[in-house]
């Protein structure tokens, strides 16, 4: 019931964020793809908290990943690949308070008018710890994408709070992980950071913009009508609790523009598809890729759990107030990102298998 995304690569997530476990079974990945704990690790590892980012949460996930099925001597055997990553630094105290109130910006309360009852521990699967298995599934798919082409995923900060990136950076990977908040713009990444601290000291959080940039993507991905590669993309990003928006090409901008000024004019066609003077699609167009780079945006919420006080109601439907205590993110966004290239790993791998054999 909502735990799998994918049609043919199929992701399922489970587990809870302070139970014993957390973990995930990717299933239709072809056999004979080479695939090391120490990859999907490396992707891990990106996602977890920076001791170096005083804006970060302080408690230790190591997040070391166990591959229990699936790959035998290095390789994919085409079975289900099952992961497990077991919960170590757990204070689920933190949470004995809020077993009968409602945090505001959670989903707390939506759980309970669907469910009648809840893990109140952390949020259970609505916390943000669940992404950690997506990014596991990613990590393969990544590989795959490698393994069937080169298509190259970038995603990083465009925006914090007011501070934005006005032009699109030159995309390298080492300038991305050069500052703690993963922008490409040193200037800029400094007055984030700066922003970021000062909203963690008034007990506040803050949000932004990442921007996603897909080079050389297989032409062709996507179909008509409900199967469109970039409403496959849009609700891999909205299945994701942290995300507000999502923005193709132009996005929003494209409401202010005419046809003449919109529409992309075609330069040429090679074999690795039409090249244009503007790419104002976004790379897809009729939902199918057509072969320039794939532009993609989304909006990234402030985290809810803040040490401000803050009003609410209880069970009870009674108004009270709250404070949060606990260890939580001020600014989400870097730790976001290799969510960002999981998700969009899996989506375009799932489009790519289904026109590809089960082997390779």
């Amino acid at each position: 019931m909502g735990n799998t995304f994918g049609k043919i690569l199929q992701l399922t997530t489970w587990g809870e964020s302070h139970g014993p476990a957390i973990g995930a079974i990717l299933d239709g990945c072809p056999a004979g793809l080479e695939i090391t704990e120490e990859e999907i690790q490396k992707e891990l590892d990106k996602r977890k908290p920076e001791s170096k980012n005083p804006a970060s949460t302080p408690r230790k996930e190591e997040d070391l990943v166990q591959i229990l099925s699936g790959i035998f001597e290095g390789k994919t055997t085409g079975a289900p690949i099952s992961m497990i990553i077991w919960n170590e630094d757990q204070n689920s105290k933190d949470y004995s308070d809020l077993k009968n109130v409602y945090r505001p910006g959670h989903a707390d309360l939506a759980y309970d008018l669907k469910y009648g009852h809840r893990d109140y521990r952390g949020g259970g699967r609505a916390s943000g710890r669940e992404t950690a298995s997506r990014v596991m599934g990613g990590a393969i798919a990544k590989k795959l994408l490698k393994a069937l082409g080169n298509t190259e995923i970038y995603a990083y900060t465009k925006s914090i709070g007011p501070h934005e990136i006005s032009t699109r950076p030159n995309l390298l990977q080492e300038d991305i992980n050069a500052n703690s908040v993963r922008c490409p713009d040193t200037e800029i990444a400094k007055k984030m950071e700066a922003y970021i601290l000062e909203k963690k000291e008034e007990g506040d959080s803050t949000g932004g913009i990442v921007e996603i940039i897909i080079k050389n993507p297989p032409v062709g991905l996507g179909a008509p009508c409900f199967d469109k590669l970039h409403a496959d993309l849009a609700k891999a990003f909205l299945s994701i609790g942290t995300v507000r928006g999502f923005e193709i090409g132009t996005g929003f901008k494209a409401a202010e523009m005419t046809g003449s000024e919109h529409n992309d004019t075609y330069e040429s066609l090679t074999e690795n598809g039409v090249t244009t003077k503007h790419n104002h699609s976004g790379g897809i167009e009729g939902g199918i890729s057509t072969g320039p780079d794939i532009i993609l945006r989304v909006a990234v919420k402030p985290p809810s759990s803040i040490a401000k006080s803050q009003n609410t109601i209880d069970k009870n439907g009674i108004s009270t107030k709250i404070q949060i205590t606990g260890r939580h993110d001020a600014c989400i966004i870097p730790r976001f990102i290799p969510v960002a290239e999981a998700m969009v790993s899996l989506t375009l791998a799932d489009h790519l298998l289904r026109t590809r054999t089960s082997h390779l």
